[in-house]
């Protein structure tokens, strides 16, 4: 903050301390699909670039895969997966396939490993048709895919996706969404979603934690946090009523 005085002669800074999280602690088991909620500015960023060692905790532990992000990033990136819905990991202007051949060698999958989980990951997001298409000229749908296959190419234990549908016509999330089922129910990959999406929460999700101004304000499951509000019926009231509560 800013001040000057009235006669413009001097001035003087004040500075806010704001705790993008705090007194946070949560487990997530190794095959759970949890979603985690919280408004815009409650800290649902500043987790996930902890969990993926962007950021360090400024005190606290912070443990993925066994792993202390901050300090094993290289070797936490080979065990799991990242999908940013409002950003991109493969190159804008090469093929899908051509990207899919770089994240090979950036991770350094086998080949024959690589070509194995390319082909199941081709025939369940259908990408078959535009792996010749510049990244650039893909449709949104067409990009999430290719986003996941990207994020899936290494075989991650773990897999964060950030609003992985925002934007998305119903076709592509339902596609999505079953693709996400299939991953977690046959392959046990754990997954940690944020999504403003309450619909990809009601599809997916087992387990809900919900944050706000940087601390846990609810964890349970659906149920329980439908119980939280007697007599409202949608999961949209139900959250409005946490997301303005629980910051009082």
């Amino acid at each position: 903050m800013i001040e000057l005085d009235r006669a413009g002669r001097s001035f003087k800074v004040r500075r806010n301390v704001v705790h993008a999280v705090r007194d946070l602690s949560f487990t997530v088991s190794a095959g759970e699909f949890v979603g985690y909620l919280g408004p815009n500015g409650a800290g649902k960023s500043t987790t996930i670039k902890m969990l993926c060692g962007i950021l360090t905790p400024t005190s606290g532990t912070v443990r993925v895969a066994g792993l202390e992000p901050s300090r094993r990033r290289t070797t936490l990136a080979r065990r799991i997966g990242v999908v940013f819905g409002q950003r991109t990991t493969l190159w804008w202007d090469l093929p899908l396939k051509d990207s899919f051949e770089l994240i090979r060698h950036l991770y350094k999958v086998d080949r024959t490993a690589f070509r194995a989980r390319l082909a199941e990951l081709t025939d369940t997001l259908d990408l078959g048709a535009f792996l010749g298409t510049p990244v650039r000229q893909l449709s949104l749908g067409q990009r999430m895919r290719g986003d996941l296959a990207a994020a899936l190419l290494h075989a991650p234990d773990v897999l964060v996706l950030d609003e992985p549908t925002i934007g998305l016509d119903v076709v592509s999330k339902a596609g999505i969404r079953d693709f996400l089922l299939r991953l977690n129910a046959e392959r046990g990959t754990t997954v940690l979603l944020t999504t403003h999406d309450l619909g990809d929460i009601e599809r997916l999700c087992r387990r809900v934690m919900l944050i706000d101004h940087g601390r846990l304000a609810f964890d349970g499951t659906l149920d329980d946090l439908m119980a939280t509000a007697p007599g409202q019926s949608s999961l949209e009231d139900v959250v409005t009523r946490l997301y303005t509560g629980a910051g009082q």
